[in-house]
């Protein structure tokens, strides 16, 4: 059964190694180093934050559109390092489908292949399936993006197919994303306890 969701409420989700926490336009701070020092981090992005004015607009842009009622963005803390990481969110929330998406995921170079993906994927996946009641998590990516694509594949998502030039890179080439989901019978069946066996200390 779906539960409601309020987009006004400070949704916090956390384990040992990471906290999520709904970002702020505060957090220009925190992120403002990976836009400078790391503008490679969105080469596949739709939307970029590859200098400080893209990543205030980005900041903006993802706070306009949880106060639309239409997407949940989080910060990312990796509590191991003291240290933001990057950010994820939910997105085209359906809660009459009960569906939503999952991306906009990015973390600096450091902590990729850390294994602070996998937690916070459980964490989302979790609350999405088990707190909230949604039946469907999908994921896309432009389908060049193999770490992307690996890393989906990696906490159980099954590939549905490839939808063809779904949208605008920021370069102004037209993009193929692959389309990958998870169902709530299958986490709840054997793949959130197959996620959850995978997280790393």
């Amino acid at each position: 059964m779906m539960k409601p969701f309020d987009f006004t409420k400070q949704y916090i989700l956390e384990d040992n190694i990471v906290q999520l926490r709904p970002l702020e336009i505060e957090d220009i701070k925190n992120l403002i180093d990976f836009a400078i020092h790391e503008p490679h981090l969105w080469k596949y992005s739709l939307v970029t934050a590859n200098s400080k004015e893209n990543m205030i607009n980005y900041i903006h842009s993802a706070i306009h559109a949880r106060n639309e009622n239409k997407e949940y963005p989080y910060i990312v803390f990796d509590k191991r390092t003291n240290e933001y990481a990057g950010c994820t969110r939910f997105y085209d929330m359906q809660l009459t489908n009960r569906s939503t998406q999952l991306g906009y995921t990015w973390y600096g170079t450091k902590f990729q292949g850390s294994g602070l993906n996998k937690h916070c994927k459980y964490l989302m996946l979790q609350f999405a399936f088990d707190q909230i009641g949604f039946d469907r998590v999908e994921f896309r990516a432009d389908n060049m993006n193999e770490r992307s694509i690996r890393a989906m594949k990696s906490i159980g998502c099954t590939e549905e197919g490839i939808i063809r030039s779904s949208s605008l890179r920021s370069d102004g080439t037209r993009r193929d994303s692959i389309l990958l989901s998870i169902l709530k019978n299958e986490w709840t069946e054997n793949l959130g306890e197959q996620l959850k066996s995978k997280l790393t200390n």
